[in-house]
């Protein structure tokens, strides 16, 4: 298949990534591309030559520092570019002579152009509802012209009042780069992630104390308020702060973790860190919050309905007595990238046969 992929504009697709949707992204790209088929990647003017760029928005006030190009001042100026920039490639996207667009940029631009483009798209919810796209949705179910898939069944739901039909493919890793370890090495609890208050790093870490573990806090701050006020005053003896990590240092950390605390705090579509931590052997203790009740089973985790840490610390007594082998096997057969990428595969043949 000749397969257009429109990237999401925020940040370029590049290592090392800025989240998981750069991650998506760049592996559904570089993938499609060893499977044979032509692919051209419409992202912005950093993102990596080698997957096939078509560069569609400048970097050129991309901070390199900051990592973003979001300045207060210059906000309705980005929201202009970005819709600029989506505007002309949907303008001119017909003569691409692409057999289907592969639509991963949250923008509502895209949406509402295919109603009067031929091509036909795919287009993938990587969030929960957002404003601009739940309005154009609900023109474009009019006509159905798109096939509309999700990363998780919670999250296909909460856009259902939007769209007539969403399929699930569940996002994955490559299993192969993530060690199992069948027994830790430590006697620890493993958190990781963006320190956010999403994320909830601070129930964790009060949780981890009630169960009587240190706990190893591997990731960047993401919002530092949250942090000074309700992540740093719990910081002491039995809490490590890691920082980032390497991809090597973290399935070291993980593999070697009695268990691992995944905490969200909203309802996360999917969540990479389930994939990668049951990878490793290390069976989850969280809060059942989003997807997160759909990635694991009564073998492979405990999980809490509350943000109390103390009924999370009840989950931790569970977990970290669970077969590790099981926590493998689970994200052998159900979170790995080759089985996404089949079946991601397949969905886009299926609708350049449908259309065409």
């Amino acid at each position: 298949m000749n397969i257009g992929i429109i990237a999401h504009l925020k940040h370029p697709i590049r290592k090392p990534y800025m989240g998981g949707l750069e991650a998506f992204t760049y592996e559904v790209t570089k993938r499609l591309i060893s499977r044979g088929h032509t692919v051209t990647l419409y992202a912005s003017e950093l993102s990596d030559p080698d997957l096939n760029v078509n560069v569609i928005l400048t970097d050129v006030d991309y901070d390199r520092e900051t990592l973003s190009r979001f300045r207060s001042h210059e906000l309705s100026e980005d929201f202009i570019s970005t819709h600029h920039a989506y505007l002309e490639l949907m303008q001119d996207i017909d003569g691409r002579k692409h057999d289907v667009i592969f639509n991963n940029s949250l923008n509502y631009v895209p949406l509402t152009m295919s109603t009067i483009t031929a091509t036909p798209m795919v287009t993938v919810l990587h969030t929960p509802p957002i404003f601009e796209m739940k309005r154009a949705m609900l023109q474009e179910r009019k006509t159905g012209r798109i096939r509309y898939v999700s990363v998780s069944k919670p999250n296909a739901l909460a856009w259902k009042p939007f769209l007539n039909h969403c399929d699930v493919i569940c996002n994955g890793v490559d299993i192969s780069l993530w060690k199992f370890h069948a027994q830790p090495a430590g006697d620890y609890l493993i958190w990781f992630g963006r320190i956010h208050p999403d994320k909830g790093t601070h129930i964790a870490i009060q949780a981890a104390k009630l169960a009587g573990y240190p706990i190893k806090v591997a990731g960047s701050i993401a919002d530092k308020h949250y942090f000074q006020t309700y992540v740093e005053p719990l910081i002491g003896e039995g809490v490590e702060m890691l920082g980032n990590c390497s991809h090597e240092t973290l399935n070291e950390l993980i593999g070697n973790a009695k268990c691992a605390l995944i905490t969200p705090c909203w309802d996360e579509p999917f969540g990479l860190v389930v994939a990668e931590t049951l990878a490793c052997g290390t069976p989850v203790a969280g809060i059942s919050r989003g997807a997160l009740p759909y990635l694991i089973n009564s073998g492979t985790g405990c999980l809490t309905s509350s943000n109390d840490p103390a009924d999370l610390a009840n989950c931790v007594s569970v977990a970290v007595k669970m077969d590790r082998g099981a926590c493998r096997r689970h994200a052998e057969e159900n979170l790995d990238i080759e089985r996404m990428m089949d079946a991601y595969e397949l969905l886009l043949m299926e609708t350049v046969g449908q259309l065409v």
